[in-house]
């Protein structure tokens, strides 16, 4: 885990500049146009890349190697951004719309080439921990990045800003680009790689979306399931202004910070209570407890809105960080339980059905809070969240509470159950076929692995 722990910390960094682009650029535009209508629009064209990216990044992380994808997506963001710096002013304002397809895109592709590309960095076994660990970089990355963005803003100006984030984007691809890690198996499946062929040769991602609700329908409730958790985690975001307001109208800002702050605090806690449960037991947490965290992740967002004192309402965005934390971590895990030749499109597919989700409710949102409360907007988003959680939780009891077994199957994760995420019909009987030998013959070898192994697989 050495070699991955020093990617987390590259990523940490470039998700900093991330995060303090995004303030720094939003209020940038406005700067500049003096337009709202234009600052508004440069985050739409930003939202739409990244949900028709989600697709295309699919199609080339299965097809491409994905350790240049992620150091070619963070240069790209850099030079752009160096682009951005040199430009008369007369230019900047194009050069930003271009800037938001640009970042859109990379960020896209290099999300989903990165939880692709885990299970073979750190090995099947260990993949919860270490997307525990993304979590927890990504996290502090954003208490970093909020915190920080004023005050460079206000003390360096934009310029340093824009500086300062092109970069964390070379720093992120150097060290990426130094590390001795394998990002793809070295022997990919061939019934899988069938079943892309078949897939591409349909043309249309809607084809893979078919083909998933057909063969792994668990699968397809879950992604179904982040989608709808777009729309509410949208819909917190535009409300926290306004509620904020309501609190303290002489002070908004400080419910937001107390929130975000302990938001962030919850996700890093459940990362190491998570981390070390899976450690000592051995088991990774399959569909039914995703479906319940994202319940009480849910349940706890509409409760931080409920009118609260300060306290509860802090408790119950730790809760909610907590359970974000937890949820993310599990449904990552189980996605990369897939064959690789099929993760890419799988993680592809959930980005885009996340990023359509948060789109969709940012619009939505923000127009029903012209006649409605932070509350039951919240309450409403969050709610529907709530009810496919409880639809998908009673799928699972009828299906009599098979869950994935994760990391306890013999196939390191990849039992029969996960098959059908990367199998076409045609191909499925093949597939099972293929696992049956792996099970046998890795039934024949000790599947106790200790950690230097995994670090032994990252070099």
């Amino acid at each position: 885990m050495g070699h991955f722990r020093l990617l987390v910390v590259g990523n940490g960094i470039s998700a900093y500049g991330s995060y303090l682009n995004m303030v720094a650029l939003n209020v940038f535009i406005y700067h500049v146009t003096g337009s709202a209508l234009t600052a508004g629009l440069f985050m739409a064209v930003r939202l739409v890349t990244n949900v028709l990216s989600g697709f295309v990044a699919g199609r080339l992380v299965s097809t491409c190697d994905r350790k240049r994808l992620m150091v070619g997506a963070d240069l790209t963001q850099a030079l752009a951004l160096i682009a951005l710096l040199l430009a008369p002013d007369g230019a900047r304002v194009g050069l930003l719309f271009g800037l938001a397809v640009i970042t859109g895109f990379c960020s896209t592709l290099s999300q989903v080439a990165l939880r692709s590309s885990v299970p073979e960095i750190v090995g099947s076994e260990h993949r919860a921990r270490a997307n525990g660990l993304l979590v927890t970089g990504r996290s502090l990355a954003m208490i970093a990045g909020f915190a920080s963005s004023g005050l460079v803003v206000a003390q360096l100006g934009y310029s340093a800003a824009f500086a300062l984030d092109a970069a964390t984007f070379v720093i992120s691809a150097t060290v990426l680009f130094l590390l001795p890690v394998r990002t793809r198996a070295a022997a990919a499946d061939p019934a899988a790689e069938a079943g892309a062929e078949q897939e591409e040769a349909g043309g249309a991602a809607s084809g893979f979306a078919r083909m998933l609700l057909r063969t792994a329908p668990l699968l397809a409730v879950m992604i179904a399931v982040r989608a709808v958790d777009g729309l509410g985690s949208s819909s917190h975001n535009v409300a926290l202004p306004i509620y904020s307001d309501s609190l303290d109208p002489g002070h908004p800002a400080t419910f937001i910070s107390q929130f975000w702050a302990t938001w962030a605090i919850g996700n890093i806690v459940a990362q190491q209570l998570f981390g070390r449960v899976t450690k000592k037991t051995g088991r990774t947490p399959g569909e039914r407890a995703f479906a319940l965290g994202a319940c009480v992740m849910s349940a706890a967002f509409i409760v931080v809105f409920a009118g609260l004192p300060t306290v509860p309402a802090i408790i119950a965005a730790l809760v909610a960080g907590m359970a974000d934390g937890f949820t993310e971590i599990v449904y990552i895990s189980r996605l990369q339980a897939a064959p690789d030749a099929q993760r890419g499109r799988l993680f592809g597919l959930s980005a885009s059905a996340e990023n359509t989700g948060f789109g969709l409710g940012m619009i939505v949102s923000a127009a029903l809070l012209e006649s409605f409360s932070p509350l039951q907007v919240v309450a409403a988003f969050h709610g529907l969240a709530i009810a496919l959680c409880v639809a998908l939780l009673v799928l699972l009891l009828r299906r009599g509470g098979k869950l994935t077994r994760g990391e306890d199957g013999p196939a390191g994760g990849r039992d029969v159950r996960d098959v059908p995420a990367g199998a076409t019909a045609g191909t499925s009987a093949d597939v099972r076929a293929d696992v049956a030998a792996d099970v046998a013959k890795n039934a024949s070898t000790d599947v106790t692995t200790d950690v230097s192994t995994a670090e032994g697989r990252s070099s």
